[in-house]
């Protein structure tokens, strides 16, 4: 799945790639996690949009400085809140599905949950 969600999302012309667990922010673009103790029910791929390493360095020296609503701050939820409805739209007309987390540590991540293809006809979005 996460590898469908990668080519989709390059094929719109994304920088996209898998999260190979590193620790460093060297890419920017749709980074594509996969969970593989996911519970049932729940998304084991989800997708984060990471901007350029600066602006994410600036923005952590403001979190470290005590500065909790910084304009860097600004600047990542003013990108990351758009490119994740981009993404949905993107994802949901590869026809994968995928919504918005409500999650408060991850807002902004997508959550992937499989192919349209995949489910019954009569519950397919149309």
């Amino acid at each position: 799945m996460a590898e469908q969600v990668v080519k989709a999302l390059q094929d719109a012309g994304l920088p996209a790639f898998r999260d190979m667990g590193s620790d460093g922010p060297d890419q920017a673009g749709a980074v594509v996690y996969v969970e593989p103790d996911a519970e049932l029910g729940s998304a084991a791929v989800s997708v984060g949009w990471r901007c350029g390493t600066a602006k994410l360095q600036v923005a952590l020296d403001a979190l470290v400085s005590g500065t909790s609503d910084g304009p860097a701050l600004r600047y990542l939820g003013m990108v990351s809140l758009p490119m994740q409805n981009a993404m949905i739209k993107i994802l949901l007309s590869a026809g994968i599905i995928a919504t918005l987390n409500n999650d408060t540590m991850n807002p902004e991540h997508v959550l992937v949950f499989g192919m349209t293809s995949d489910l019954p006809p009569a519950v397919r979005p149309a």
